[in-house]
């Protein structure tokens, strides 16, 4: 095994005995990138030697006794919303073309904290406004989209350019590219992890959070930058290995069980009967007020997305992609008022969820209900003939957690007959993303598909 392959826990286990040294890891990482970016395109930005003088100071500290834990000479890749000091931070559009971040974000400077070795940014749909993250190509599978919008930081991962990433969610964003590229992705609790210097979409449904190879290297990431844990989360990484003993795992009888592809739906029941032989009680539950879902999250991006970029669009409309600029003249169009609607439904919806999860633990649902799109394909065609758009299908799943703030986790689950690989998502009361972990882990642990890096 190259030491690019290694999980965040496997590499620092090598590096706090002496096997392996932050130079030597670093240096395979950025190979590898070197590598596969001219295939793959995860990276906008790749700082090698930046990276490697960093190694170099964690490799002096480490051998000075000043080993400061799990993350200590990692290297990691950022998503390219997310400001670290001296690096562009693009968000993947002209209209940012000439931006320097002069101060690291506040995930990136308690990652630089704990040690971590920043190699670059990665690409995103263009602010992050979409699921496909169009110039970046999925290490499975060449030929279709890694998912987006942080599809540069999960191809990057899962390829061997970082041990791990940060990306940002605003409905799936992080959820679905890791499950379209094989990863493991934590969308935390709003507001555990700070968005301060984060390229904003809506301020109400942004999240930042980790993707990676492994639950435990989610935990110890996340560890490093929550910033509103509960006291009975002093370390998530420590916390985990408890099982499911007990758990009230919640399958849903609407909603997320309509228009899945077959080897998801079938992953997903093996699952559920993996959890429920570790001791979990399967509950049957009805999603409430699922109609609202989607309206929610539309009344509340596009007002917020429509204030942040108001005065780039009137100034210089040539700058955003046909894409996203036709998107945003359709958020400056949506009344304010509509804006306050959603948020008082959004309460509604929070306490009919509240009322749900009196009953369970946490629930588990698909992440995706289809494997990655081929490049430019615009819709799904299900088994009842219904056509639905890539992006409606991927944000169907993942945007409720969005809504409602509530933590969410996917894990994967297997391939398709294609080989592709998919996720199982699990989702979790607020601040309770301990036993989401504990959840994600035993599924983890009890998946029968080997996950190595892709061939490609």
């Amino acid at each position: 095994m190259q030491a690019y392959q290694l999980s965040i826990v496997d590499a620092a286990r090598q590096i706090a005995d002496g096997q392996l040294s932050p130079v030597e890891l670093t240096r395979s990482v950025l190979e590898r990138a070197q590598e596969k970016e001219d295939q793959l395109s995860a990276y906008v930005t790749l700082a090698a030697d930046q990276a490697m003088d960093a190694a170099r100071r964690a490799e002096q500290e480490i051998r000075r006794k000043e080993y400061r834990g799990v993350l200590h000479g990692i290297p990691y890749a950022l998503k390219d919303l997310i400001d670290a000091a001296g690096l562009p931070t693009t968000a993947s559009s002209q209209v940012r073309r000439h931006h320097l971040a002069a101060a690291d974000s506040e995930v990136a400077a308690r990652l630089k904290q704990a040690g971590m070795i920043l190699t670059g940014k990665t690409h995103t749909h263009e602010f992050a406004f979409g699921l496909t993250t169009p110039q970046t190509n999925n290490p499975w599978a060449p030929e279709r989209s890694p998912g987006g919008s942080s599809g540069g930081s999960a191809a990057a991962v899962a390829y061997g350019g970082a041990l791990a990433a940060l990306g940002t969610d605003t409905g799936g964003s992080i959820r679905v590219p890791a499950a379209l590229c094989g990863l493991v992705g934590l969308k935390p609790t709003y507001e555990l992890v700070s968005r301060q210097g984060v390229v904003p979409l809506s301020g109400s449904l942004d999240h930042v959070g980790p993707i990676t190879r492994t639950v435990a290297d989610a935990a110890a990431l996340l560890d490093a930058i929550a910033t509103r844990r509960p006291p009975s989360a002093d370390s998530y990484r420590q916390g985990l290995g408890q099982g499911v003993d007990g758990l009230r795992v919640g399958v849903a009888g609407n909603y997320f069980c309509e228009h899945i592809a077959p080897d998801i739906q079938a992953a997903l029941q093996d699952q559920q009967a993996e959890l429920a032989a570790a001791g979990a009680t399967l509950v049957e539950v009805e999603i409430p007020l699922t109609d609202f879902i989607l309206p929610i999250q539309w009344g509340l991006i596009a007002p917020e997305a429509a204030a942040y970029h108001r005065d780039a669009l009137r100034r210089a409309p040539q700058l955003y992609g046909d894409e996203v600029r036709t998107l945003l003249e359709a958020c400056m169009l949506v009344p304010q008022n509509e804006h306050a609607q959603a948020q008082a439904a959004r309460i509604a919806l929070q306490a009919a969820w509240r009322r749900l999860f009196s009953d369970i633990d946490l629930l588990l649902v698909p992440t995706v209900p289809h494997t990655a799109p081929l490049h430019g394909q615009d819709s799904f065609v299900w088994p009842d003939g219904v056509e639905e758009s890539v992006v409606s299908a991927y944000i169907r799943l993942s945007t409720p957690a969005n809504v409602l703030g509530l933590p969410a986790l996917t894990v994967p689950a297997g391939l398709d007959r294609a080989g592709l690989p998919f996720g199982v998502q699990l989702i979790g009361r607020p601040f309770d993303e301990l036993t989401v972990l504990r959840a994600g882990q035993l599924i983890e642990s009890r998946c029968q598909t080997r996950f190595d890096l892709p061939r490609a």
